[in-house]
């Protein structure tokens, strides 16, 4: 078996369903020859979007991959998987790379060397019997911890060398993920039910971990309103009472008052990073727990009084047992009182913005066409269902 079969077995058996690709490289055929399906692009920054987006609606239970050539095809892809990095995105990328006599020479492009700040890890195959062992550890990488890209090179001079059965020997990589700490966890539970304010701010996180139910769950027992990072938006039912819209550079009058006057704001698989258009900038003076799996984003740009770190899925289950003892008969399940001030403040702002939105202004106007648009079509025709089976826009 050559490497390059090889390495299209070890794909199969990860459960890879297609492979976005741009001409030329031998993987295409490889793959197609074990039944996954290349998907050829146009531009390269398109083909890492394809499997971007494929990575995003499974919520990175399957994994999207992307090849390309060496050179030109891995600087065109530059953009598209920094995009993949700064959204926390698990892509494998596979590029071709030059042979290992002239891969120093001045001045090819330098895929290791450039990729090196938005990847996770970058290997390159270098000796035929590794072929197994870097193909593990790509994949160990795309499935624990925080999602991001990972890349493996294929020399060209290395794709057509013999190798032994290391890929009838492969076994798919188990993915596992933990908790957070007991004691931390009942700290932070204790702060979330003597809050009078608490709001949750859910992040990409709680997508990926499929934790929609727990985090409703939560939120009705302390009846605490939620708002939503852009990457977070539909981790939290967007009809549900207690939605408070997304939170980001421009927010819904109902997320910016709640955020105002929050004495306790838990940010729940989310990085809290602080950046104008796709997260909310939170007011000064609040206390703040955050629940990640990523240590580097805790009290990077906040300062995080109760930090929690694991899967999003099962700190929400860890937390909703450890208020319930607190709360007791006192739960505020029910109560109404958050979701009538949410309804209010809505229609408040909704009201403001009626004129703009039913204008018949010449020339267009485009918050009149964005509203025809909602009241026209129906709303299960605008919505798409991702695996958790929640709705997401």
């Amino acid at each position: 078996m050559k490497v390059i079969d090889a390495i299209a077995e070890i794909l199969k058996r990860e459960s890879v369903e297609f492979m976005a690709c741009y001409p030329t490289t031998p993987i295409i055929n490889a793959v197609a020859a074990v039944g996954i399906r290349p998907i050829v692009c146009r531009q390269e920054r398109v083909g890492a979007g394809i499997a971007d987006g494929y990575s995003r609606i499974k919520n990175g239970k399957r994994i999207g991959v992307f090849a390309m050539q060496e050179g030109p095809g891995a600087e065109n892809a530059f953009p598209g998987i920094a995009t993949a990095y700064s959204d926390s995105v698990p892509l494998l990328v596979l590029p071709t790379a030059y042979p290992r006599n002239t891969a120093q020479v001045f001045h090819y492009f330098s895929t290791s060397h450039s990729y090196a700040p938005i990847t996770k890890s970058i290997e390159q195959i270098t000796v035929p019997d590794q072929v197994a062992e870097v193909m593990r550890r790509a994949f160990s990488l795309l499935k624990l911890g925080r999602p991001a890209p990972v890349m493996v090179e294929i020399p060209h001079d290395v794709v057509n060398e013999e190798v032994g059965d290391v890929a009838q020997q492969y076994k798919p990589v188990k993915s596992t993920c933990a908790g957070a700490n007991a004691r931390d966890v009942e700290e932070a539970a204790r702060v979330l039910v003597q809050a009078k304010n608490p709001v949750i701010y859910a992040g990409q996180g709680v997508l990926y971990a499929e934790a929609t139910p727990e985090l409703v769950e939560l939120a009705e027992l302390l009846q605490a309103p939620v708002t939503t990072s852009l990457e977070g938006k539909s981790g939290f039912p967007e009809d549900h009472p207690l939605a408070l819209g997304t939170g980001a550079g421009c927010m819904p009058r109902t997320t910016f008052e709640f955020l105002q006057k929050a004495d306790v704001i838990f940010g729940i698989g989310t990085s809290l990073t602080r950046y104008g258009i796709v997260s909310a900038a939170l007011p000064p003076g609040k206390v703040i727990i955050q629940a990640t799996n990523d240590e580097k984003e805790i009290n990077k740009h906040y300062v995080v009084d109760y930090p929690l770190l694991g899967d999003a899925k099962l700190i929400l289950a860890q937390v909703v047992e450890a208020v319930k003892d607190p709360l007791g008969t006192k739960s505020r399940k029910g109560d109404g009182t958050v979701a009538g001030e949410i309804e209010r403040l809505r229609g408040e702002w909704l009201n403001e913005w009626m004129p703009r939105l039913t204008s018949r202004e010449v020339p267009i106007n485009p918050y009149r066409v964005i509203w025809e648009f909602m009241n026209t079509v129906d709303p299960k025709e605008a919505i798409v269902t991702h695996d958790s089976g929640s709705p997401r826009n």
